[in-house]
């Protein structure tokens, strides 16, 4: 089975254009998918049942896999089998019966407005780093961008006379998000007193963000940069580049703006995931309720 796990992961970067993290997700869940199989004495497609799936399944639940995971395992394997017909590998596809296992609602975890400016006083703008790390988190805050796509925007992507980024985002799919003009001061700062200094030629090549030996910032970078200042401001919460997403979508629509614009903001190709962050924006407003409402009990 290993070698049609393979032609599928070929499939993925030649046909789909996927992502070098998405399809490292694949080939993981594929991987242990094709070695249970092989434990369990299966090699071939049409040897695959309902039974086999739903104990694999089963199994990852036992050595205690989270629902998310057990729910992109499952989307994993479905993708899978459904290559396998397309391809005349097999002639069923037995994962067309079985339903995703469920994950449990889960409202993302956000930043209100204090603890963003307390982050953001915390930030030592007298030093080079500082400067940089200043850009950085009113870059994240402001487009909503995801750390993938921070640490890859190019000095060309940023147009600073219309106010916005060009983003590269999942599927090689470009959208341009707009910037707020405190943004805008921390990034032409970044770039005019620091970055000129930290690029190297061929090194730090036209990427915007850099580390300050010079070349491109890694994702753990960015992650190690966030804990820095969230340690400083006092924050207890596990804030990760992505709670600045999560924080802008929900400011955003907390003010009032249209969840379409959202979505395209977002790069979602769904709206029904943009739309977790109206479910949050209700649970806001409850707990207003709750606390201020004079006949709440």
């Amino acid at each position: 089975m290993q070698h049609l796990v393979q032609d599928f992961i070929n499939y993925l970067k030649i046909e789909r254009n996927l992502s070098v993290n998405t399809i490292d997700a694949y080939r993981n869940d594929l991987d242990r998918y094709s070695q249970f199989l092989l434990e369990n004495n299966i090699k071939r497609p049409d040897q695959i049942n309902i039974q086999i799936i739903q104990k694999f399944i089963n199994t990852l639940s036992d050595i205690g896999l989270a629902p998310s995971s057990l729910s992109r395992n499952f989307s994993s394997i479905r993708s899978f089998h459904r290559f396998m017909v397309g391809e005349n590998l097999t002639n069923s596809d037995p994962t067309e019966l079985l339903q995703s296992p469920r994950i449990p609602a889960r409202l993302p975890k956000i930043l209100d407005l204090h603890e963003i400016e307390s982050i953001m006083e915390t930030i030592d703008v007298s030093t080079n780093k500082g400067i940089r790390d200043r850009a950085i988190i009113e870059t994240l805050y402001s487009t909503g961008v995801r750390v993938s796509e921070l640490i890859t925007i190019r000095m060309p992507d940023v147009f600073f006379h219309h106010e916005v980024i060009r983003v590269l985002g999942k599927g090689s799919k470009e959208r341009i998000v707009p910037f707020g003009k405190r943004a805008r001061k921390s990034l032409k700062n970044y770039i005019t007193a620091v970055r000129s200094l930290l690029a190297r030629s061929m090194k730090s090549r036209d990427i915007l963000f850099l580390n300050m030996r010079g070349t491109p910032l890694s994702r753990m970078g960015v992650w190690k940069i966030i804990r820095q200042y969230v340690r400083a401001a006092g924050i207890k919460k596990q804030v990760s580049p992505h709670v600045f997403r999560h924080s802008f979508a929900t400011h955003l629509l907390e003010g009032g703006a249209n969840l379409r614009a959202v979505q395209e903001m977002l790069g979602h190709s769904d709206i029904s995931s943009t739309q977790i962050y109206t479910h949050l924006d209700r649970e806001y407003l409850i707990e207003q309720h709750r606390t201020f409402h004079p006949r709440w009990q």
